[in-house]
């Protein structure tokens, strides 16, 4: 797969036609729920304020975030469920991913961001100026930690 045939799209929730929310329902649940063993409440009622930020091969949903509104999650804003496809690991892809998920967060909310991360992705955000602003807690069974980014 060539990275730079991946198309982008950032939409808010009610922007999305109902097959673009079916191809972000599938690809969490594939890696959350199936590959990672991790049943979780995915309808959190968080999308309705939120932007998506998504990424298409061709037709196929391969990368997926979305970023939560400031004062939804934390006072500031969140990027949450990073998610890129099984066949896509190790290419870039999650890099490219971060890369357009941050350039969109400034663009619409300033640089300024808190995340839940999985604590084995801890040095992977560092690389985007997160800092770990918190001990170590279990969301939906997976060790986590909080990140700050200014």
């Amino acid at each position: 797969m060539n990275l730079s045939e991946i198309e982008w799209q950032v939409k808010k929730f009610e922007e999305l036609t109902l097959n673009e929310l079916y191809d972000i329902m599938h690809l969490q649940q594939e890696v959350f729920v199936v590959e990672q063993n991790c049943a979780y409440i995915d309808a959190d009622y968080k999308d309705q304020k939120s932007l998506m930020v998504n990424g298409y091969f061709k037709t196929k949903l391969v990368a997926h975030t979305r970023i939560v509104f400031p004062g939804i999650s934390y006072k500031e804003a969140s990027i949450g469920r990073v998610v890129t496809h099984q066949k896509t690991r190790g290419s870039g892809l999650g890099q490219l991913l971060m890369d357009k998920s941050i350039e969109t967060l400034e663009q619409n909310f300033g640089s300024t961001c808190r995340i839940s991360a999985q604590t084995y992705l801890i040095n992977f955000y560092k690389k985007y100026g997160f800092e770990i602003s918190s001990e170590e807690y279990l969301e939906d069974d997976l060790p986590h930690i909080q990140m700050y980014r200014k």
